[in-house]
C-alpha cells in the first residue's frame, strides 16, 4: 500500500490524498461503508458502485469468522471474490465486537475467550490467530487485534489496557511476519492508538504505534459516548504525534458534522453504520440538513430527496413517495435511505476533498458543519 498527500490545507490539518492498494486507489478523505457480513445493508454491489461510488468497504473479522465461516470464504478464494467486490477492503479485527458481548467473555493476557451470539459455542481470539483469520479474509488493510475501552473508563484500567493492547500490537506484527498472504496480493496492516480520553495515556500510544513504522495508523476508542467536543481534542492530540506520511484512520466516526470536523484535524478515513442504520429508521442526512421522513411535514412535499446529489435515487424519488413508503412499511424505502444516505457520505467526503484542492476548505467546512447539522 502506498499513500500520497496531493494537497495539505493551508487554515487547518486537513489534506487530500491517494492510497494504492492492490485492488485499486482510494481517494482522501474517505468515508467507507460498513459491510459487517461481506454485504453493506439493503444496499447491493451494484449500487455500491454505480450509484454510491464507494471506494472501499468493510467487513467484520467476528462476524465473518462465525458465519459463513473461514472454509467457505477460503474455499471461495476470499472475501472479495466470495462477495462479489472487486476494490479495496478493509476488515476490523473484531475486537471492538468481542469486548460489546461483556458478560459472554473472559478476558485474559493471550486473548478473549468468548460465546458466539448465534449459537453460544466458545471461541478464542489471539493476535495471532486474528492475523491468521485476516489472512483468509484476504481484506487490503487488516487491522490489529485491541482492547476498545467504554466511555467513561478510569485512568488506571484505561492505561492497563493501553498496554494491553500494546503488547497485543507487537504479537500482531511478529506472527504476520511468519505468514504470507493466501492470494495473489499484499495486505497492510494498521495498528491501532487507544487510551481513552487521558491525553498523556494517548500521546504514549501514538508514539508507541508511530515506531512500528506501519503503512497507516488507526485512532480507537472514540465515539464510544463522550462528547464530541472531547472526541475533536483528542483526534487532533493523536494526529499530532502520527506521521503525516501516514494515513490516518478514525474508527466508527461518525455524524456528517464530525466528520467534516476531523478532516479538519488530520483524518483521512472514516466508517460508521450510522447512515444505513439511521435511514432504515427513516432518518435522512441530506446537503441542507436532518431528515424525519416518517414526519408527516413530508407529506405532500413532492420536491427531490436531495437534488445536490447525483445516485439516480436522491435526485430521481420525492420526499412524499419516500414518507410513503416508510408509513406503508414498504422494504423499498429502506433501501433508498440507505443508498441516499451513503451517497451523501461519500459526497461530502469528495466534496471536502476537492475544497481542500481549491484552498477553500475551512470557510465551506464552518458553513456546512452548521447545514448538514440543521434539523429540518
Amino acid at each position: 500500500m502506498k499513500f500520497k498527500v496531493v494537497t495539505a490545507d493551508k487554515h487547518s490539518n486537513a489534506r487530500a490524498g491517494i492510497i494504492k492498494t492492490a485492488h485499486g486507489k482510494i481517494e482522501t478523505p474517505i468515508f467507507m461503508p460498513v459491510g459487517t457480513v461481506g454485504s453493506v445493508k439493503a444496499v447491493h454491489q451494484y449500487e455500491l458502485k454505480k450509484n454510491i461510488k464507494a471506494q472501499i468497504i468493510l467487513g467484520n473479522t467476528y462476524h465473518l469468522f462465525l458465519r459463513p465461516g473461514l472454509d467457505v470464504i477460503r474455499e471461495a478464494g476470499g472475501l472479495h471474490k466470495f462477495i462479489g467486490w472487486d476494490k479495496p477492503i478493509l476488515t476490523d479485527s473484531g475486537g471492538y465486537q468481542v469486548f460489546s458481548l461483556s458478560g459472554n467473555r473472559k478476558m485474559k493476557e493471550e486473548g478473549v475467550l468468548f460465546n458466539s451470539h448465534i449459537d453460544g459455542s466458545k471461541h478464542l481470539f489471539t493476535p495471532e490467530n486474528v492475523m491468521d483469520i485476516q489472512r483468509t479474509l484476504g481484506s487490503d488493510i487488516i487491522m490489529v487485534f485491541d482492547e476498545c475501552t467504554p466511555y467513561p473508563c478510569e485512568y488506571i484500567p484505561a492505561k492497563k489496557s493501553m498496554e494491553l493492547t500494546h503488547r497485543w500490537l507487537k504479537r500482531c506484527i511478529d506472527h504476520l511476519k511468519t505468514t504470507k498472504p493466501l492470494y495473489d496480493f499484499k495486505q497492510t496492516l494498521f495498528p491501532i492508538v487507544q487510551g481513552s480520553v487521558y491525553k498523556d495515556l494517548r500521546k504514549q500510544s501514538a508514539e508507541t504505534v508511530s515506531s512500528y513504522n506501519c503503512d497507516g495508523n488507526a485512532i480507537g476508542g472514540l465515539s464510544v459516548g463522550e462528547p464530541a467536543e472531547v472526541m475533536y481534542e483528542m483526534t487532533e492530540w493523536v494526529c499530532s504525534f502520527l506521521p503525516k506520511e501516514k494515513p490516518r484512520y478514525l474508527m466508527g466516526v461518525g455524524t456528517p458534522a464530525n466528520i467534516l470536523e476531523c478532516i479538519a484535524l488530520g483524518i483521512d478515513m472514516f466508517d460508521c453504520v450510522m447512515p444505513t442504520r439511521n435511514g432504515r429508521n427513516g432518518m435522512l442526512f441530506t446537503s441542507q440538513g436532518i431528515i424525519n421522513m416518517k414526519n408527516k411535514k413530508w407529506q405532500k412535499d413532492f420536491s427531490l430527496i436531495d437534488d445536490e446529489l447525483d445516485n439516480g435515487v436522491s435526485n430521481f424519488y420525492s420526499k412524499a413517495y419516500l414518507r410513503h413508503l416508510f408509513i406503508s412499511q414498504e422494504i423499498l424505502a429502506l433501501q433508498i435511505a440507505s443508498i441516499h444516505n451513503l451517497s451523501f457520505y461519500l459526497w461530502l467526503a469528495k466534496e471536502a476533498r476537492q475544497q481542500i484542492i481549491a484552498g477553500t476548505f475551512l470557510k465551506w467546512k464552518n458553513k456546512m458543519v452548521k447545514q448538514v447539522s440543521n434539523r429540518l
